[in-house]
């Protein structure tokens, strides 16, 4: 028996869409890669913008953030018309199905509505060639964050 592929990608709305943000997120990041809970919640989560891959049949598969304005500042070089994409999360079994890529221009659409010129992102180094393949150029020195390699990215839109 194969699992339904069928998906939808939209912006939460409501507590139980972001319920099921930060459930994917625990798994990705806290179970998975080791995240400690602590740093993977921020004080930015209430009010980003979130969004959220939900599979045919209500089951979550991916989730990521957006952050603008003021909240996004500290990671965009102070530039208000950059947003800050990130949090961006597949479950494993939902990995290879295009859910990162719809995500992420969920995400894109989203910026562009807020009247962002571009968002930057701080990938992971391992994911640094999916974010170069949807048009993202690195830029800085390679860092850490929660003890993972990362690298800064941006994308005009």
């Amino acid at each position: 028996m194969s699992l339904p592929t069928a998906y939808v990608v939209r912006v939460v709305e409501d507590p139980a869409d972001r319920e099921a943000c930060f459930a994917v997120r625990k798994e990705v990041f806290v179970a998975e890669q080791g995240v400690p809970e602590d740093l993977e919640y921020d004080e930015f989560d209430p009010g980003a913008l979130h969004v959220l891959a939900v599979r045919e049949d209500g089951v979550a598969l991916g989730t990521g953030r957006l952050l603008y304005g003021e909240a996004a500042v500290g990671r965009t070089g102070g530039d208000l018309s950059v947003g800050s994409l990130g949090r961006l999360a597949v479950r494993k079994d939902a990995r290879g199905l295009g859910v990162g890529v719809a995500l992420v221009r969920e995400i894109e659409e989203a910026a562009r509505g807020l009247g962002l010129g571009a968002v930057d992102l701080h990938a992971q180094t391992s994911a640094s060639g999916f974010y170069e393949r949807l048009g993202y150029a690195g830029y800085g020195d390679e860092f850490f964050e929660a003890g993972i390699a990362h690298r800064a990215m941006r994308r005009s839109l």
